[in-house]
């Protein structure tokens, strides 16, 4: 019993995963039951199976990991329902079962493995093909070994919990909560990975600032819930506009910034300026269906494009984007095109 507690402290020590404390759990349960297989099983109440999930083999027996069985035929399923969890003759207690018939069970030792809330994971067994004499430990050690098990499969689950709750908070962190675009953290982040690319391979970075021409306007004749739809319909037609490479969020307001990588000479960038300009004007002109059934047709938005050097920082990026966009309005201004509130009909 002393060399068991040792391997059993240990291998709690060393076990970095189910798996890692499972299978060493398995070959000691063998050794105090010398049984030819020991095995754990989960059970899937949806689909009314039991699968083994973990099994250790020797001699005759063969219970292989990866097999399924109806829940409601096997021995496990009976001894839990009847108490019973050492059964040194099968064929007398439950000589109908077909799961036993098959693998030829006649010796069989069963505990449940449940969580803290009573709900049942599974089982952890162990069989032969012969009848055998159990070890007055036995029960004892089936017992511990399950709990020991159950522990850590909610320990598991609640890293597993926490882990995605701290994917999502961080996902929320970086998500404008309107138009579910990337926010400002999001891109400055995305921009700062881009220019460190760029500043390695010599290349540049293509940022394009965007803002609404006569949104104040949209929402001052239509309301605040006509500005969220705009806002809205302009983000996804965005989204639709991105290539591969392309990052597009929303900076705030009625601001929207795309980032994307010159795949080029920089000395060759202007095609690729041109007919990223083409698509995000495209985008930005648009029909919003407003809450009374009038639509919005919206003529666009004023853009500035900025071919940045690597070595340029986020901010200075951002700014030279900033400017060819007031740039741009000023000429939109100038030829009578912004702003606009937009036309409804």
């Amino acid at each position: 019993m002393d060399h068991l507690l040792e391997h059993l402290s240990q291998s709690l020590i060393q076990a970095n995963s189910q798996e890692e404390l499972v299978r060493p759990l398995l070959e000691m349960l063998a050794q105090v039951t010398q049984l030819e297989s020991t095995y754990l099983t989960t059970i899937d109440f949806a689909q009314d199976l039991q699968h083994v999930l973990y099994a250790r083999n020797t001699r005759q027996m063969q219970i292989p990991e990866g097999l399924s069985v109806p829940w409601n035929d096997t021995l496990c399923q009976r001894a839990l329902a009847e108490g019973r969890t050492c059964t040194s003759n099968v064929q007398e207690c439950w000589g109908d079962s077909q799961a036993a018939r098959a693998l030829g069970i006649r010796t069989y030792v069963s505990a449940a493995v449940r969580m803290s809330d009573g709900s049942l994971y599974g089982t952890l067994c162990a069989a032969s093909a012969h009848e055998a004499a159990l070890p007055a430990s036995t029960e004892i050690v089936l017992q511990l070994f399950a709990k020991l098990i159950a522990q850590h499969v909610e320990r598991e689950q609640l890293m597993q919990a926490l882990q995605q709750r701290n994917e999502q908070l961080t996902q929320l962190a970086l998500t404008d909560a309107l138009t579910q675009l990337p926010n400002r953290a999001a891109l400055r982040d995305a921009l700062q990975r881009l220019l460190a690319r760029a500043q390695r391979s010599g290349s540049c970075v293509l940022v394009a600032f965007i803002d609404l021409d006569g949104f104040k306007g949209v929402n001052d004749e239509h309301g605040h819930a006509a500005g969220d739809r705009l806002l809205c319909t302009v983000a996804q037609r965005l989204q639709t506009a991105l290539r591969g490479g392309d990052v597009v969020a929303r900076m705030g307001g009625d601001e929207f910034v795309m980032v994307t990588p010159c795949t080029g000479p920089v000395e060759g960038s202007a095609p690729m300026q041109q007919a990223l300009e083409a698509r995000l004007r495209d985008a930005a002109q648009c029909q919003v269906r407003l809450e009374d059934g009038s639509l919005l047709h919206y003529p666009g938005a004023s853009i500035g494009l900025a071919q940045v050097p690597g070595h340029l920082s986020v901010d200075e990026a951002l700014q030279q984007a900033d400017q060819a966009m007031y740039a741009d309005k000023e000429q939109r201004r100038a030829l009578g095109i912004a702003p606009q509130r937009g036309i409804c009909v």
